[in-house]
């Protein structure tokens, strides 16, 4: 009986300090990396969320409506119960005040305790009283009192700030522009029961009525540039009377209308600078019982707010059509409970108004923004006066029974609603509603228009005109490097194309916005040319090229017939841009540019579309190019090879099986091309004229968020409405960023798991 030995073949330990070591340590790299890249995820949605909270921070502000609160009440004992307040104002600081009373008496007092600081009494004849009174615009603190005399006196209150031992004083003057002497406005000495006034630095207009009859003068001074001596000229208007017993008078400040109320629901609109001749009587209240019950200007004069015995407020302007300007209703707003509205105060530097009503409840609305921000009670007594620091963040009270009550007033951004950052707003002026961005403008009663559609839809036409250039020419290229071009070329050509994802957008910009858009001016035709032809020469020189002899098709290696349409695009660029000016002359009038605009009605701005298209769609083809690329080589090849196998075609392969397989690759390529050219600044900074438009044309501009972002953040006020509402473009940006891209990983996660199985 044989036994064989043992075998002797030696045992690999596993189990040795060493493998020990470095299994522990491989478990500890391992745990590591996990958690890190978790942590990091974690840190990158963090981020996101965070940036996403600071921005909604920074914009919620924007929709808070007003607040007020009371500060102090108190009786003034230099108030006398039988002589009602003409007129209540606040100076810059809200700490000193005017009241002019019924019997001429001007007070200037402390807001905050009725101390008086200066009592004067307005040089009224001794043989005249006051029958009417009336302010000219609150900015300009001029007003004006109707004697029963048929004169008028002119008074304007200013304040000087002192600052002596480093502590503020405000010292209050009351001053008469055109003399203390009275101004005779009606020479028969009747009794004015209406007056206005209107004065800029060429003259003065005034205005008075006596029951329905209407009388003005105009005054013009005219300087002598090297003397400074003044002349002044008047001449007397001959107004015809009002059809109704006159209620008010309101001129605006530049002297151009005349608004007379009269009878119960009616405005006539008097053309000043045509001799007071009659543009219309308008109809300015409906409904039976009810009658005008206050108006007044808005900032700038241009807008008439009337308010009815309904409560029912609603603003006019004039609306030049193709005839003579009409006074138009351009909008209504919500009615403080049916209560008449009883006085109506503009703000002095923004389209804001506050209204008092018959109740007593106080009302803020903003016109543009078409905004009810408040209705609150005062109190339980009525008012008699109120008046608006010109911060609009003090609010003074007379109340009827004699009590003075200071309030603080929060309404930091009254301008914004949904309807004027996304909805046709008609601003003053406006022949229609529009959309428009304007945010900065040289004068003080400039309204600033913030609308966000045209800068949204600026942004997705960028975007369109981009991808629709980028991504066929990115996608077709990274299928034919992927799959049919020779490894050799293919590892030249595509460091190329990523290579021009470095190139700063800055440059691209500025090559876009000083060379190519000139050149594009200049060369229309030959541009359009090469648009259309070059798909066309490439078809045909692909059929030309297949139906060779097969001897002379072989001398090029397989994969390198690309390089055959390089002489093929030169030529055809040469030959497209040297027939340019023929091709102008020939069918264009010699002009493509005129004839887009005067024939076809077609808009042309240098920096338009086109150039934002080609430019950006340079920048967004190397993004697009290289992941799709990618996705289309990663294919496995047998899968490739498996189809080839069964009697496929390359071009049924390439359709059926590798196109389906890299879909989710090719999609991601594209959302991120679309992002890129969704949040691209300088590119379309400079290349399309930065117009905040609403038009598909191709040869018209657009403003972008971002490229708006990037120009007025700089120049915003902190903290101020135009800062926030670029806060709110940023969030808008940020959010239909996030909502693209997560609706684009869902369809690329079904696309994934729809096509994995190939």
């Amino acid at each position: 009986m044989t036994t064989q030995s043992p075998s002797k073949t030696s045992r690999v330990d596993f189990d040795t300090p060493a493998m020990q070591r470095h299994r522990a340590m491989r478990h500890f790299k391992d745990h590591f990396t996990r958690w890190y890249v978790a942590v990091g995820g974690l840190g990158v949605i963090v981020a996101v969320l965070l940036i996403f909270l600071y921005l909604l921070f920074e914009v919620l502000p924007l929709f808070g409506g007003a607040e007020i609160e009371e500060r102090e009440r108190y009786s003034a004992s230099w108030v006398q119960p039988d002589d009602p307040p003409l007129m209540l104002a606040m100076e810059e600081q809200g700490e000193v005040a005017i009241r002019v009373a019924r019997s001429g008496q001007v007070s200037f007092f402390n807001t905050h305790d009725g101390k008086p600081v200066l009592e004067q009494q307005l040089p009224i004849p001794a043989d005249a009283k006051i029958t009417s009174f009336s302010v000219e615009t609150p900015n300009s603190r001029r007003f004006v009192v109707g004697l029963s005399n048929g004169q008028v006196l002119i008074a304007q209150h200013n304040y000087k700030v002192t600052y002596p031992n480093d502590v503020r004083l405000i010292t209050p003057s009351l001053m008469f522009p055109y003399g203390q002497e009275p101004i005779t406005l009606d020479p028969q000495g009747r009794a004015l029961d209406q007056v206005a006034m209107s004065a800029d630095s060429n003259g003065l207009t005034l205005a008075g009525s006596i029951g329905r009859e209407l009388t003005a003068i105009s005054v013009s001074v005219k300087r002598n540039m090297i003397t400074g001596e003044e002349t002044r000229s008047e001449a007397r208007l001959a107004l015809n009377p009002a059809e109704g017993v006159v209620k008010q008078l309101l001129i605006d400040p530049l002297r151009q209308w005349m608004y007379v109320v009269n009878g119960e629901q009616h405005i006539d609109v008097l053309a000043l600078r045509h001799k007071g001749e009659l543009n219309g009587r308008y109809k300015v209240v409906e409904g039976t019982g009810k009658s005008v019950t206050s108006v007044n200007l808005m900032l700038g004069g241009i807008s008439l707010i009337v308010g009815d015995s309904s409560g029912d407020l609603k603003q006019w302007f004039m609306v030049r059509g193709n005839g003579n300007p009409q006074l138009t209703e351009i909008r209504d707003f919500d009615q403080q409970q049916g209560e008449a509205i009883a006085l109506i105060q503009p703000e002095e530097r923004r389209k804001v108004f506050l209204t008092i009503d018959a109740a007593g409840q106080l009302g803020v609305y903003n016109s543009t923004a078409h905004n009810n921000l408040l209705i609150e009670p005062l109190g339980d007594d009525k008012v008699q006066a109120f008046a608006i620091g010109p911060r609009a963040d003090h609010l003074l009270v007379e109340h009827d029974s004699g009590e003075m009550s200071f309030w603080d007033v929060h309404n930091e951004h009254p301008e914004i609603s949904w309807s004027s950052l996304w909805g046709k707003v008609w601003y003053e002026s406006y022949p229609e509603p529009d959309y428009v961005w304007q945010s900065t403008s040289a004068t003080s009663e400039f309204e600033p228009k913030l609308s966000l559609a045209p800068l949204t839809f600026g942004t997705l036409k960028a975007a369109f005109y981009a991808m629709l250039l980028a991504t066929p020419l990115a996608i077709a290229a990274a299928v034919y490097t992927a799959y049919f071009m020779a490894p050799a070329l293919r590892r030249k050509v595509k460091p190329i194309i990523e290579l021009m994802e470095a190139l700063p957008t800055v440059i691209l910009g500025f090559l876009a916005g000083l060379w190519l858009a000139p050149m594009l001016e200049d060369n229309l035709p030959g541009i359009f040319s090469l648009l259309i032809l070059t798909p066309i020469v490439f078809i045909a020189f692909a059929y030309g090229w297949s139906r060779l002899p097969a001897r002379i098709r072989l001398l090029v290696p397989e994969g390198w017939e690309a390089v055959l349409l390089i002489p093929v695009i030169i030529l055809l660029g040469w030959v497209c841009f040297a027939m340019s000016v023929y091709v102008e002359a020939w069918f264009f009038g010699g002009d493509m540019r005129v004839f887009l605009t005067r024939d076809m009605g077609i808009n042309f701005d240098q920096r338009n579309s086109l150039v934002v298209g080609l430019a950006m769609g340079f920048a967004v083809i190397p993004t697009i190019f290289s992941i799709a690329e990618d996705a289309v080589f990663s294919v496995p090849r047998h899968l490739t090879q498996g189809s080839l196998a069964l009697g496929a075609t390359p071009w049924q392969t390439l359709s059926r099986v590798v196109i389906l397989t890299a879909s989710p690759g090719i999609f991601s390529a594209v959302m991120i091309g679309l992002g890129r050219a969704v949040g691209e600044t300088m590119i379309v900074l400079m290349a399309t004229g930065n117009t905040p438009i609403m038009d598909w044309n191709i040869f018209e501009g657009m403003r972008t968020l971002s490229a708006n972002i990037a120009v007025e953040m700089p120049e915003s006020e902190v903290g101020s409405t135009h800062y926030r509402v670029l806060f709110l473009a940023a969030l808008v940006l940020l959010s239909f960023t996030f909502l693209m891209n997560t609706a684009a990983e869902l369809i690329r996660q079904r696309l994934r798991k729809k096509y994995a199985s190939l």
